[in-house]
């Protein structure tokens, strides 16, 4: 089963609630990247009337994860993902609909082939950058993903 936008959509709605309730959207998902909106609303605001800066991490998170949990399915093998590390940094006032989008499905590949190769846990850095509707950066959120493969039980 391929992992479309809609599915993670669908799933944000039963697991992640305070993400789909606040807006946060997944737009476009393929082996590269992943492209998440979110759009500034009364219920998603903070005191000074931008976005609330947990709002924007949300997003950002989900650039990022739903790249591993994409590439993680695609290597038919049970692996386990956790964020370790984040950070971030905000430049200007989030208003309007924010883009996060992350790019770095590449790095995501190569943590997997190590950790299968290795059998060692693995991290990976990546990040995700919030643009405006006038393509003004507002926030990158840079997240440090542990990627382990999980031992299979023995049934003896």
């Amino acid at each position: 089963m391929k992992l479309t936008a809609r599915k993670i959509n669908i799933f944000n709605l039963f697991n992640l609630p305070a993400a789909y309730i606040t807006g946060v959207r997944t737009k476009y998902i393929d082996d590269e990247s992943c492209t998440v909106t979110v759009k500034h609303r009364w219920i998603n605001q903070n005191p000074f009337r931008s976005m609330f800066w947990a709002v924007q991490g949300m997003a950002a998170e989900l650039t990022t994860g739903a790249l591993v949990m994409k590439k993680i399915k695609e290597s038919d093998r049970q692996i386990s993902m956790l964020v370790l590390n984040n950070n971030a940094n905000f430049s200007k006032k989030a208003t309007g609909r924010i883009t996060f989008r992350c790019e770095d499905g590449k790095l995501v590949d190569e943590a997997i082939a190590r950790a299968i190769e290795t059998g060692d846990g693995q991290t990976v850095w990546m990040s995700a950058i919030g643009k405006n509707s006038e393509g003004i950066k507002v926030s990158k959120f840079n997240f440090e993903w542990t990627l382990k493969v999980k031992k299979l039980k023995d049934r003896n």
